[in-house]
């Protein structure tokens, strides 16, 4: 039988474990060679997203809709979608710790010159795995995405 005093504990046990987790916010700000369209477009076109990191991506382009990228290890939701200009998104990969949420990733895109200031700040990243995601968005999206479009 389950008293009050086992409830209270086993309440302030998850309680602690919530307040325990570590998190960090990554901030980017890159130059890509192509107008804020078709990056937009890159990022959320499963076909083009799929060419320009060479592995299997899903989306569905509407508020509310899932995706996927490379082969289903990154996961999320779209929850904003300005077009052209803005995609925020649920984000998380099949590495995510147990117990964090995922993270909220923000890309803003603004036309420079003959190109795109793309800039993503991406909040809640498990603190452990920051550095790594970090490293990850310069060698698998943003080297990508120039390479792909300098060869358009």
């Amino acid at each position: 039988m389950e008293t009050n005093h086992t409830k209270s504990a086993t309440k302030s046990s998850r309680t602690t474990k919530t307040a325990s987790i570590k998190t960090k916010t990554i901030k980017q700000k890159k130059f890509i060679p192509a107008p804020p369209q078709e990056i937009y477009d890159a990022l959320l076109n499963e076909e083009k997203h799929s060419a320009f990191t060479g592995a299997p991506a899903t989306c569905d382009r509407r508020v509310g809709g899932k995706f996927s990228a490379w082969d289903g290890y990154i996961s999320g939701t779209n929850m904003v979608l300005e077009h052209g200009h803005r995609i925020v998104q649920e984000w998380k990969t099949t590495e995510w710790p147990n117990g964090y949420g995922p993270s909220i990733l923000e890309f803003t895109l603004k036309q420079k010159g003959e190109g795109t200031e793309i800039r993503i700040v991406q909040t809640n990243v498990p603190a452990s795995q920051a550095s790594m995601y970090k490293q990850g968005w310069d060698e698998f999206y943003w080297m990508p995405l120039k390479n792909y479009f300098s060869k358009k």
